[in-house]
């Protein structure tokens, strides 16, 4: 039946967002940040209609393919897409073509999500649950941006082929232009601007051609922003200071495959990666906000994985592609409140503590969210 006249309206005018829970943990983890979104959608009268479909794991069970086509049509309708996480040990044995991860790389590539945010931002009620001693990590506040539809990813050639004495020999492309280098350094330079004004940028320009390009292409773009201090760091060092002395840093700008890894070391400097948010943007601030963790098969449908990052991953995207920042300090405030009462996941429990799962950590996040 056709959509009464009001109702087209209704819809036209509301702001679409995509629901794409995934795999493992990640149905869990993302109904306890619908709950979130659902009560600052009513609470600040945001007017968000929410769609609902697969992607991954939970696609190729359904239609074959890690990301359907009809999928990618809803996620490139809506205003915004809230991702859960993809992949687990069900999958890893078919064609690598189309495993979950490729549902993953093609929805960032088909939409032009080049600019990947990720903030470690260390909790004061968390320092105790950071590998490294509170001194070195109390007041953390970086953001690392990661080039993410370019490099080795999805650099062709790849393959594998057979040597002439018959062993097997494997290979990938590491690819950036001048362009691609140019809109992402552009990115870190304007963060670095509203933030701490240092940014540094991380390479391997001792050895890889690619990183050459990126470090004098990242040279001419910072004459364009002079109150920005510009920093260079080979990765294999700037790995080791953020162990050290992570403070040093304010904005990170790397590419694909080493931003992928220094985010994933920046998230423990946090307590968890089950703390970190990150936006993946386009050209027009449209983007998909997932929690930087993985889909965690090894405890998934237990209750136990931590809600937060997926949470503050909706805070993000209030902030980044709605310019809801009220609405959006909001949801930040309440997870900050929930972590005041005690309340931790197993990845965050330290003594003294009350031990939660996902759902009480999700009702709790509610309850301080519909009480500010």
């Amino acid at each position: 039946m056709a959509a009464a006249p009001f109702e087209r309206i209704e819809k036209s005018m509301s702001k679409q967002i995509l629901i794409l829970p995934g795999d493992g943990i990640g149905p869990e983890i993302m109904a306890e940040a619908v709950k979130v979104l659902e009560l600052a959608n009513d609470k600040f009268q945001l007017g968000f209609a929410l769609e609902h479909d697969l992607i991954g794991g939970a696609a190729i069970d359904a239609h074959g393919v890690p990301l359907a086509d009809a999928t990618l049509e809803r996620a490139r309708n809506a205003d915004a897409v809230l991702l859960g996480a993809v992949g687990g040990p069900k999958w890893d044995k078919i064609e690598r073509d189309i495993r979950p991860e490729r549902g993953l790389l093609k929805i960032r590539a088909q939409l032009g999500l080049f600019a990947n945010l990720r903030p470690a931002i260390l909790y004061p009620q968390l320092a105790d649950a950071s590998s490294l001693k509170p001194e070195i990590v109390s007041g953390l506040d970086i953001l690392i941006v990661r080039e993410l539809t370019g490099g080795i990813y999805f650099g062709a050639p790849r393959g594998q082929r057979e040597l002439e004495g018959g062993e097997r020999q494997a290979y990938d492309t590491l690819p950036y232009s001048e362009s691609e280098v140019r809109r992402i350094a552009r990115v870190g330079f304007d963060m670095a601007r509203v933030r701490g004004k240092k940014l540094c940028s991380v390479d391997k320009a001792n050895v890889l051609a690619s990183s050459q390009l990126w470090r004098e292409v990242v040279e001419e773009v910072a004459k364009d922003y002079p109150d920005v201090e510009l920093s260079h760091m080979y990765v294999d060092n700037a790995a080791m200071q953020l162990v050290r002395a992570p403070k040093q840093f304010d904005v990170m700008v790397t590419d694909n495959m080493f931003g992928d890894i220094l985010s994933d070391e920046a998230s423990m400097l946090t307590g968890s990666i089950g703390m970190l948010p990150s936006a993946s943007l386009d050209a027009n601030n449209k983007g998909m906000y997932e929690p930087c963790h993985g889909s965690a098969p090894d405890i998934a449908g237990q209750g136990v994985a931590n809600p937060l990052a997926t949470i503050l991953s909706v805070s993000m995207m209030l902030r980044y592609s709605f310019n809801q920042h009220a609405a959006a300090e909001a949801i930040e405030q309440a997870v900050s409140q929930v972590l005041d009462q005690g309340l931790r996941t197993g990845d965050i429990w330290s003594t003294g503590c009350n031990k939660v799962g996902t759902k009480e950590m999700g009702d709790a996040v509610v309850a301080a969210l519909r009480n500010l």
